[in-house]
């Protein structure tokens, strides 16, 4: 599907028919978005724009180069995006072209909240988009506002999980499992706002975005700074909830060891009684003993007593 977005009244133009090119021109067009657009529609947008776009394999390289890129006919950026998936994320890469002529073409495999909302904002103040170029600036403002709300929301995870572990006396399998997604949609976080990070400073770099652009993209890199720096503590905290885990289910583990290790020394000589009286001599006086038995049972009841009194005595009870 082909969204155009025409430069005069802001007009919007869904499912554009791929011949409608052939009556529009550079100046008309202000963002053409492409959402998992067909071959004849990929196509149509090359002949149109006179540019190659991206494949694939291209866009989901990882390389500085692949981020940013300038060329002499459009400037080239790569960026992921995330779909929420209950508790956790998935990434989508998005790949961007601008044109020498300011025209913003998105090529994209999935609906994302940032397009709705760089949609909105462009009906509301379509003055203040004149080109391809502001309207890809806005694109990143909103994402990077997205990426504080999901740090914001992993924080809040971070805590509950934090205050249900020193609630609790025992640490399951479970909770074991909820640091762990943590910890990894914690660090999907931060490399995707890494990647917001390079991007940000290639354009910085760059002579061709127009001069009202770079104030707003230096409170950009102020925002993605201190998103780094919050995705950073949150990972430290679930390391430090992480080893807080691990140190009670040890200590219940030392728990049941030394109940067990009680119970064997406490039993140890009522068996060694029950083992000496067990064996098969000619001669042991106890068994011609009318209370023999009763005797026996009373040693091995003393003797775990003895026990029981020396353990508490040392205060290892």
């Amino acid at each position: 599907m082909i969204t155009i977005y025409l430069k005069q009244y802001n007009k919007i133009i869904r499912n554009a028919d791929t011949k409608l090119f052939d009556d529009l021109g550079y100046d008309d067009i202000l963002w053409i978005d492409m959402l998992l657009p067909t071959i004849k529609e990929q196509k149509a947008v090359e002949n149109f724009m006179e540019i190659s776009l991206q494949t694939k394999q291209q866009v989901e390289e990882i390389e500085s180069t692949s981020k940013y890129s300038e060329t002499e006919n459009a400037i080239i950026s790569n960026s992921n995006f995330f779909v929420p998936t209950g508790e956790s994320f998935l990434v989508e890469p998005v790949s961007f072209i601008i044109s020498n002529e300011g025209v913003l073409v998105s090529v994209r495999n999935a609906e994302f909240r940032t397009f709705r909302e760089t949609e909105k904002r462009l009906q509301m103040n379509y003055r203040s988009y004149s080109t391809g170029y502001h309207v890809f600036i806005s694109l990143l403002e909103v994402r990077i506002d997205f990426d504080a709300d999901l740090v914001e929301l992993v924080s809040k995870q971070v805590g509950t999980l934090s205050k249900d572990i020193n609630s609790e006396d025992a640490i399951d399998k479970a909770v074991l499992h909820r640091i762990s997604a943590l910890q990894e949609s914690t660090m999907s976080l931060r490399e995707n706002i890494f990647d917001r990070q390079r991007v940000l400073s290639g354009i910085l770099r760059s002579e061709r975005f127009p001069s009202d652009i770079y104030p707003r993209l230096q409170l950009m890199i102020k925002d993605v700074n201190s998103l780094i720096n919050h995705a950073d503590f949150s990972f430290q905290r679930l390391d430090y909830i992480q080893d807080a885990a691990l140190g009670l289910i040890n200590i219940e583990q030392n728990e049941i060891v030394k109940i067990f290790s009680v119970a064997a020394v406490i039993f140890m000589p009522a068996t060694l009684i029950a083992s000496i009286y067990g064996m098969n001599f000619k001669f042991m006086p106890e068994m011609s003993w009318d209370y023999g038995y009763l005797f026996a049972l009373a040693l091995m009841v003393l003797c775990s007593a003895l026990t029981i009194l020396f353990f508490r005595f040392k205060k290892w009870l």
